[in-house]
């Protein structure tokens, strides 16, 4: 009788990992939401995110917790507000601090459910040992630290302001010195690495995390897509990275992994407009990185998984990055971190079933330094009082020498509705008290949670960075 208890036990596991699926997450830099054809993008074609927005689904109101680097991808590794994890704005080189090593990102949560997991691309939480990906719960990871302008060579890098770039591969430097050959490799090198990972772990659950650097600026590309988009290098750029999308999509397929695979598309937070011709387009939304305005926060996603995720589908339903790691969890049987984290599972609006069970969701924004800017439902969006940064009616800059932002302020809370007004023109705060005083008492809530630096409210719930050295 132990006997078949055992070998019935055995005959489990497989069952069991099969059941788990694979999961992809491709995570641009500074991509708008207006710059891939699924989102309007007319310029230049993208006919591998075209495939997979046709196979998948689009998600057309999904966010990021603040339009800035580390602070997103604090958020998205996590599931929580990158300022309960102690995460704000973009960290430099030699940053005292990072993610904490104490919290628990979707690498650890899926490796500890029997997950292959690995990295190629931008990490930008924390430059130190012991607090890399391979410290945070990924297997392997190739690529750079931090952004690839936090460089010697970037045309605006003042003389001795930045050290060499490294590139990575685990927790030891394997080119001391990215050099601008090296960057136009960087998508191609990155996409190699995800496919052969794919290969390396077809036969057990993985997850891999393809975090490209580009089009973040200096904007740099392959030769073999260089000046092919006709619509510039940024097109250039752009066409690179739906290669690879497609390459992915084509090693799945080979190995027959289609329908085991969920593969989400995002970025970390709207273009930065600064950069003009080297930058993207927010389509219709207003102003872009750096501020809590739809351009900003508001960014494209696309999920695929035949078979689960319903084909050509779109949903508006409001999602963050919040919600990716709790929903992961459930499509894993993975335990949730001890920690409190701010997502939630949101398989239904994933597979297009019903709306998910927790009904309307309140979301917040940040910016640094740690401004709370703005709380919404997904329709109505109440920005709140403090300074933020816009270009106005400036020409568009050209040859990746930014133009100037300048300042202006919200003076009173802003309420928008976002169903009859995505590009924000029209504060209609007189006409809805009921609706003003609803995410107000939600912004209070945050506040005494997570802080907020405009009215210098430390807040109760945010726990310690990562530093240097501990």
């Amino acid at each position: 009788m132990r006997f078949l208890f055992l070998l019935f036990s055995m005959l489990a596991l497989p069952l069991q990992a099969a059941d788990k699926p694979n999961v992809i997450i491709i995570f641009c830099d500074d991509l708008g939401y207006g710059d891939i054809g699924p989102f309007g993008q007319k310029s230049y074609a993208t006919p591998n995110l075209d495939r997979m927005a046709a196979e998948g689904r689009k998600f057309t109101n999904f966010h990021v917790s603040s339009a800035v680097c580390s602070a997103s991808r604090a958020a998205l590794l996590t599931g929580c507000y990158h300022k309960r994890v102690g995460i704000s704005g973009a960290l430099g080189p030699g940053s005292k601090t990072g993610l904490n090593p104490a919290e628990t990102t979707i690498a650890e949560m899926l490796k500890a459910s029997g997950y292959a997991t690995g990295m190629a691309g931008k990490w930008h939480l924390g430059d130190a040992p012991g607090l890399l990906p391979v410290d945070q719960g990924f297997d392997e990871w190739l690529g750079l630290p931090y952004s690839n302008d936090m460089w010697p060579h970037h045309p605006e890098a003042k003389p001795g302001s930045y050290p060499n770039l490294p590139m990575f591969e685990g927790s030891k430097i394997i080119d001391d010195d990215v050099s601008p050959d090296d960057q136009r490799q960087l998508t191609t090198r990155y996409t190699e690495r995800a496919v052969a990972f794919i290969e390396r772990n077809k036969g057990r659950p993985f997850f891999f995390y393809l975090a490209h650097n580009m089009p973040h600026v200096p904007l740099y590309v392959s030769d073999k897509f260089a000046g092919k988009s006709g619509a510039g290098l940024y097109g250039d750029v752009i066409q690179e990275i739906d290669w690879s999308v497609g390459e992915v999509l084509a090693a799945l397929k080979k190995n027959g992994l289609d329908e085991k695979t969920l593969v989400i598309f995002t970025s970390d937070n709207g273009p930065w407009l600064s950069y003009g011709e080297h930058s993207g387009v927010a389509g219709p939304l207003r102003e872009g990185k750096g501020t809590s305005w739809e351009g900003g926060t508001r960014v494209p996603c696309i999920a695929r998984w035949p078979g689960k995720v319903p084909a050509n589908s779109t949903t508006n339903a409001m999602l963050m990055t919040i919600d990716i790691l709790p929903t992961l969890a459930a499509l894993a049987g993975a335990k949730l971190p001890e920690a409190k984290i701010d997502g939630r599972s949101s398989v239904n609006d994933l597979t297009g079933k019903s709306r998910d069970e927790h009904g309307t969701r309140l979301y917040a924004t940040w910016y640094s330094p740690n401004h709370l800017e703005s709380v919404t439902d997904g329709r109505w969006k109440l920005m709140l009082p403090g300074g933020y940064r816009t270009l106005g009616d400036q020409p568009k800059a050209k040859g990746g020498i930014p133009a100037k932002y300048r300042q202006a302020k919200i003076e009173k809370p802003e309420l928008y509705d976002l169903d009859a007004d995505v590009g924000e023109t029209t504060n209609v705060t007189d006409k809805h008290p009921e609706v003003v005083a609803t995410l107000t008492e939600f912004t209070e809530k945050m506040r005494a949670e997570l802080g907020d630096g405009m009215t210098k409210t430390p807040g109760a719930e945010v726990r310690p960075a990562g530093t240097r050295g501990k």
